[in-house]
């Protein structure tokens, strides 16, 4: 697999619990992630999205290889294209916490390839994780939340 790494970090103005147990609400995902169509919670640890990309869409499953409250989220994909990532909330204070992303992916094609090479994947994210941001600010509490753990590796 040739991946690009893309990282973001964004501070959010709600405690970690908050900011963890929304992460877990995969299927709200497209209410604050751009490129995400759709989003379906299969099993605890296998979730199918569908994602739309610089005009490209894919449709694919992941598998969450680790999961522990309130501190981290790591997938992989299990089809389609390939790509992992790990999602880290760390509290800067009670009211605070930085939500840090990166992911790794191999762009599929011409226009994913050149989608990636002008920054249009690493823009996404970055909005992804602003809108993320104002949706959980917005709300002060999270939609539900999954406390469990996985370890999968």
């Amino acid at each position: 697999m040739s991946t690009n790494d893309h990282q973001h970090s964004i501070d959010v103005n709600a405690p970690v619990r908050v900011a963890y147990n929304q992460w877990t609400q995969f299927e709200d995902f497209p209410k604050f992630m751009g490129g995400v169509k759709e989003v379906r919670q299969i099993t605890d640890d296998t979730v199918h999205w569908k994602v739309d990309i610089g005009g490209v869409t894919r449709e694919f499953d992941t598998v969450i290889t680790e999961q522990s409250p309130d501190q981290r989220v790591a997938w992989k994909t299990v089809d389609g294209p390939d790509h992992a990532g790990v999602v880290t909330f760390h509290k800067l204070d009670d009211d605070t916490t930085r939500v840090t992303l990166q992911m790794d992916y191999d762009p599929q094609g011409f226009l994913e390839n050149v989608a990636d090479k002008v920054g249009f994947v690493s823009g996404q994210l970055e909005s992804d994780m602003e809108r993320f941001k104002e949706f959980i600010e917005d709300r002060s509490v999270s939609t539900g939340a999954w406390r469990g753990t996985i370890d999968n590796n």
